[in-house]
Formats: C-alpha cells, structure tokens, sequence
C-alpha cells in the first residue's frame, strides 16, 4: 500500500516510500503466515527501525503444505529510485530446528569483495534487512525458517546502480537502515562514496586517489593518462576529501568542470547551486587579483554562465586564471584538511577550452 508519509524538502511536499528490506521483510513475514495459517493472505504489516509501522500488499502468492512464497512491490515515495516498482521475492521454507537461515536468489546481487556488510560469496542483504526479516518470520513462529529473497528484474535494474563500482555483482542489494524511503537523501549518497573510497583502497591501495563529480571528469582523466583509483563525488566535495584524508591516502586528484571547481577555488566544499552558486564571485575575486578593470569585472559579473566567464577572462587576456584558480583550489583544499604539507592537485577544465587554459 502507498505510505501515507511525507516530509518537506526544499520547500516541497514529497511522500516517502519504504526500502526494499522492508519488502524483503514482510514478503518473509507473509510467506511465514501463509505456511502456518495454511491461507493466502492480502496484506502484512510489519515494523520498521524508523519506528514505522507498515501495511503492506502482497501478491504472487504460491503456498504448498511447507513452503511459501510471494512478493512486495517497492514504493520508493518520491525518491528518484530505480528500484521503484520491482516486486521482491520471499520463499520461505519451514524448517523444525529454530534457525532462520537467509540467502539471495536471483536477481540478488553477490558480495565480491572484502570490506563491504558482509563475506565475499554472501548475498547482497545488509545487515539491518536480514534483522528485519528475522524478527518479523519469528514473530509468526519460532520452529525456523530456509528464506530465500530474490528479484527477477534485478540484474537488470542493478546495470543502474552503484554497485558495480563497490564490489556487488549480478543484482540489486537488499538495502535500509530505517525501513523507510526519505525523498532525495544526502546521507545515501555520501555513504555510496565512502564504499567506492572503501573498494578503490582495497583494489590499489592508499597512493594517489582521482576525485571526479561525474562521467566527464572521468574522460578527462583517460585523457591525462591517470590510471589510479577514482571516485565520483558529485557536489560533495568535502564530505569526500575528509573521508579519504582521514582514511590515509598519500594524496589526491581533483579533476572538475570551470562551473563546481571556481566554487571550490574559493572555498565553497558543497558544489550543489542550492547551497551556493558562487561562480562570477570566483572569477571577480581572482580577477581582481590580477588587477583587471572595472569595466572587465563587470562584464564577468553579467555572464550567465562559468563557461562565458571564461570566455570573457580568456578574451580580455586573462585566460591564466584558471590556473590561479586551480592553485587557489589546492591551498583551500589544505587549509579545509588542517594539513598544510598534503599533496593535492587539482586540474580545471572547460567543455569549450579543454584542459589548463591560458
């Protein structure tokens, strides 16, 4: 059933969903039920970690004298998330020794390296799921359960995630520390970069890390020849530069766009426009202290974009500001890790002029 549930966000009203543990949990639960009840039932509730109880439907219901199985299609609310509408799979098996024994089938993806939620082989349910789903099939009975969670479209869904990067192949993962779908959350996204930074220690180890906010960045880096571990950051600049700092890399990369990094050049670690779109600012200041004219800063400050910025500096015979740029990003990079000595390199470029203008 939709959740009824919403939080404001942004000024805007949206509707939260439930993860697909909280799918996997009350497939099991349901599965359970139907064993011990002998009926196909409609609905499960179950309880979230959120302190959420949930009502949920169930479908594809097939019951034999001890096994189950059925599904819960995921609701991800307003939460731009691609598992929205995929049916989780529980079949439950009854079993007489009071162990409940959980396990991923198709469409679940497989552990394949070290450092992640659990041991390489092991299906992709992290921990939180796998609690859930235990406590909801012993609240129905504690004679013990075989449960095998699974998703028919989930190899196929799992080509759009991150999971590829951080060492989870052929499916999705059984995900939610909460049960619930908070629209659009941040915490998400920055806990994915922190298991790519987890996977790229483990693969080369803690030399030289490559930091790109997307997919172009990352072809600039082909470009150059970089070779070293990289990871996608997107506006979240700081949150990543003081995880790999922290975690003991020997140094970084940066590779970015005029448009995230002129933020960055003055000190701006959350490149995202509604938390500070400080582009012409960054061109102003650095114009300034090259002594440009009046007249050229105010042409800067009409540009509508950071690529026209550049265009006007380039033009007016300042294009060698984008390496004060770049150098002005790396003494702020320091001053943000409180380490004055840390080799940090950051390299600009634009969509128009390339790579290291001027």
């Amino acid at each position: 059933m939709t959740l009824d549930m919403y939080i404001i966000k942004d000024g805007k009203k949206l509707r939260c969903g439930y993860t697909t543990g909280s799918c996997a949990a009350g497939a099991a639960k349901a599965a359970a039920l139907m064993i011990e009840s002998g009926k196909k039932i409609n609905y499960v509730e179950i309880d979230t970690p959120a302190g959420v109880r949930l009502k949920l439907e169930v479908n594809n219901q097939i019951l034999d004298e001890n096994k189950a199985c059925c599904s819960i299609i995921k609701d991800g609310g307003d939460d731009p998330d691609v598992t929205d509408g995929m049916e989780i799979y529980a079949e439950v098996e009854k079993r007489n020794d009071g162990k409940v024994l959980i396990d991923g089938g198709v469409g679940i993806g497989r552990i394949e390296r070290k450092g992640l939620f659990g041991e390489v082989g092991e299906a992709a349910i992290n921990p939180v799921p796998k609690k859930m789903i235990e406590k909801e099939v012993r609240e129905v009975s504690h004679t013990g359960y075989n449960i095998v969670i699974y998703a028919p479209e989930g190899e196929k869904i799992s080509q759009k995630t991150y999971n590829k990067n951080i060492g989870i192949s052929g499916g999705i993962s059984i995900i939610g520390t909460k049960g619930i779908v908070y629209p659009m959350s941040e915490e998400a996204l920055i806990k994915t970069i922190y298991m790519e930074v987890d996977m790229i220690e483990e693969k080369y180890g803690k030399g030289n890390i490559i930091l790109v906010p997307g997919n172009y960045g990352e072809k600039i880096a082909d470009s150059l020849g970089l070779v070293n571990g990289r990871v996608k950051v997107s506006n979240y600049i700081g949150d990543s530069l003081l995880y790999i700092y922290n975690k003991g890399f020997k140094s970084m990369t940066l590779i970015g766009h005029i448009g995230k990094f002129s933020k960055l050049s003055i000190g701006v670690f959350n490149t995202h426009s509604k938390i500070c779109d400080a582009r012409v600012e960054a061109f102003i200041y650095y114009l300034a202290l090259r002594g440009a004219s009046i007249e050229v800063l105010e042409r800067v400050g009409e540009a509508i974009t950071a690529e026209e910025g550049l265009n006007i500096c380039i033009d007016e015979g300042y294009g060698e500001i984008i390496k004060d740029m770049e150098r002005g990003a790396e003494k702020r990079i320091k001053k943000y890790l409180k380490d004055e000595s840390y080799p940090v390199e950051v390299i600009i470029y634009s969509m128009e002029r390339g790579v290291h203008m001027g």
